[in-house]
């Protein structure tokens, strides 16, 4: 079964901490168990050829669907005012799948 997926844009703070939590369910709004599941997601340019950054995941609640991706103030430093992101899903089977994409905006932080 093919994924569409969602659309999440993100605004963040240049040289601050980031995080968001995030759930993934299925069509009927229920809860995927990532128990055994591999959560990544990245950061690139548009046209996909400069990499800024992986975003750090942390398994909060596997059985709920419940992760947290992070970048560090020295990771957002380096984005330009605007990046774009994916977050890869591979299930147990080795099924790969593209739960979520979007654009992060990024806005200048002044003091340092």
């Amino acid at each position: 079964m093919a994924v569409q997926p969602g659309t999440y844009n993100i605004s963040l703070q240049r040289r601050a901490d980031y995080y968001v939590t995030l759930q993934f369910k299925d069509s009927t709004s229920t809860a995927i168990d990532l128990t055994g599941w591999t959560v990544e997601a990245q950061t690139w340019n548009q046209s996909r050829t400069t990499k800024y950054a992986d975003f750090a995941v942390e398994y909060t609640d596997r059985a709920a669907g419940t992760v947290k991706i992070s970048l560090t103030d020295a990771q957002t430093e380096l984005l330009p005012s605007e990046a774009y992101y994916d977050v890869l899903l591979t299930d147990t089977a080795g099924l790969k799948e593209y739960y979520l994409e979007g654009i992060i905006f990024v806005s200048e932080g002044y003091t340092t």
